[in-house]
């Protein structure tokens, strides 16, 4: 089975998934450059069940929430690199999610078992309320480390390279 999917495809993997009795952990997010603290989230998600998916944003949305100036890498980048971590089982690349009913639909069809996030995810409330619809759990498993975000790495850069001397 291939490891990045896109929507359409989901309902074959999770039945394949849900027939070998395996529970299925969901993140999502941009991971648009990899770091330490998205490899200690998705480590510590994928102990809550067999299968770790991670639902990764469009280059669109990425735009919408985080400037112009973002993506650093594409979605298909960034799907290679998550899959390359062993803890990741399967990456599924969203299209522009417009609205909270649009993943819904997407927890609906990928129906897991617990949906992983940091402390102070500011759309907790929401995710609590697709969990509840399908039955499943909100786990939060780990807390939200400022000084580990793609935009305070991208800050550093900037400010590196401003004091370089030449």
């Amino acid at each position: 089975m291939e490891k990045i999917i896109k929507l359409n495809q989901i309902d074959d993997s999770v039945k394949q998934i849900k027939n070998q009795c395996q529970t299925i952990v969901l993140v999502g997010g941009c991971f648009d450059i990899l770091h330490y603290g998205h490899l200690k989230f998705l480590e510590k998600a994928k102990k809550d069940g067999d299968i770790l998916i991670v639902a990764l944003e469009s280059d669109e949305k990425i735009k919408k929430l985080k400037g112009e100036d973002r993506p650093i890498h594409s979605q298909k980048q960034r799907a290679e690199m998550l899959t390359a971590l062993r803890v990741v089982d399967f990456v599924i690349c969203l299209p522009l999610m417009k609205s909270d009913q649009d993943y819904l639909e997407l927890v609906k069809k990928v129906k897991p078992d617990v949906i992983a996030v940091t402390a102070g995810d500011p759309k907790l409330k929401n995710k609590k309320e697709q969990a509840k619809a399908i039955s499943a759990k909100v786990k939060i498993v780990t807390p939200r480390l400022k000084t580990l975000s793609t935009q305070e790495i991208i800050s550093h850069l900037k400010i590196s390279s401003d004091r370089r001397c030449f």
